[in-house]
């Protein structure tokens, strides 16, 4: 009887597998634990062999909606599978995210991303970070990204290598119980120490493709705490205390307020971010510096912290030279 722990090169899609559920795999829904096994099989397949009662737990038909339990067995048919897969797992990979490890633990992976990675492939990225991450550990059973940070973010982002974590994780994340904060540099002169900003934001997607925020009516409420850090001149750099999470919500809400993201090239000031790249900023300005968390298994206490990016803490220099703080 083969076992989930084993690599995917020893699951044999030419026979009949016999798979015993995993913590890896307990609670997933079985089509989306078909999809992870099968890769290069395409889901219409997956969904056919469903149907056709060829997949069974325990001996019975399921529907592609059933949760595993630890334990099931899980009959998976004979399929025809694309050559390239297992050769992507054996080959070596040089690792990029290593030397940027903030936590690691058997439950918890804590890095700080890098600006200018996606966090997962797609939209013409063919390897993101969680892509990246799963290369260079083949041999994880579990990893998958908890949240998600913009490309041009850099900072804190969590991954989890347990199921049971992935949920905690999420459930504190939907009840409040996490307490991100950002710094952001904005053009413009904020005067308020503190100030909490509630606006409705609306998701759509453009003409080619690319998703996109508004601030609109019927748009879902997103909420954040902006404390002012420092004045520099036209500039002003502020921590942003997330209370939710939405997509895009700190780029649009500061930008409907008239404070753009210094280099933002989707909702910021255009013509100013030419200039800035001139000056040393060819980057948006926004880092996930500080995450609180209490640990999803341990229920420890944990402050993960990204420090400043030496360009960005490069460019406060030439502000503050410039504002004549330096």
């Amino acid at each position: 009887m083969a076992n989930l722990s084993k690599t995917r090169n020893q699951f044999n899609p030419a026979a009949v597998n016999m798979l015993t559920i995993d913590e890896a795999s307990e609670g997933q829904r079985v089509d989306n634990f078909l999809a992870k096994i099968l890769k290069g099989v395409p889901k219409s397949h997956v969904y056919r062999i469903l149907r056709s009662g060829e997949v069974r737990v325990n001996s019975k038909r399921v529907d592609a909606s059933a949760k595993l339990n630890l334990g099931d067995q899980v009959r998976v048919p004979p399929v025809r599978m694309t050559q390239p897969q297992a050769e992507s797992v054996t080959r070596p990979v040089t690792s990029k995210f290593d030397g940027a490890v903030i936590f690691e633990d058997e439950a918890l992976l804590v890095i700080d991303k890098p600006a200018g990675f996606a966090v997962h492939g797609g939209s013409g990225v063919s390897r993101g970070v969680i892509e990246q991450l799963r290369l260079e550990r083949p041999h994880a059973k579990f990893l998958e990204l908890v949240h998600r940070l913009d490309r041009e973010t850099s900072g804190v982002l969590l991954l989890a290598k347990k199921r049971s974590a992935l949920v905690n994780l999420h459930d504190a994340i939907r009840n409040n119980q996490t307490d991100k904060r950002y710094l952001v540099l904005v053009h413009g002169q904020w005067k308020d120490q503190k100030r909490r900003v509630k606006l409705p934001l609306h998701k759509f997607v453009l003409s080619s493709g690319e998703r996109r925020v508004a601030v609109q009516d019927d748009g879902q409420n997103s909420e954040t705490i902006f404390y002012l850090r420092q004045s520099l001149g036209e500039f002003t750099l502020l921590e942003a205390q997330l209370v939710t999470g939405r997509t895009h919500q700190l780029r649009v809400q500061l930008s409907h307020l008239g404070f753009p993201i210094a280099g933002d090239d989707k909702y910021g000031d255009f013509a100013l971010n030419k200039s800035l790249q001139k000056q040393g900023l060819k980057r948006m300005f926004l880092h996930s510096a500080e995450t609180n968390l209490h640990h999803p298994i341990s229920g420890e206490k944990l402050k993960l912290i990204a420090s400043l990016p030496k360009e960005l803490n490069k460019f406060i220099e030439v502000l503050n030279a410039e504002s004549g703080h330096g």
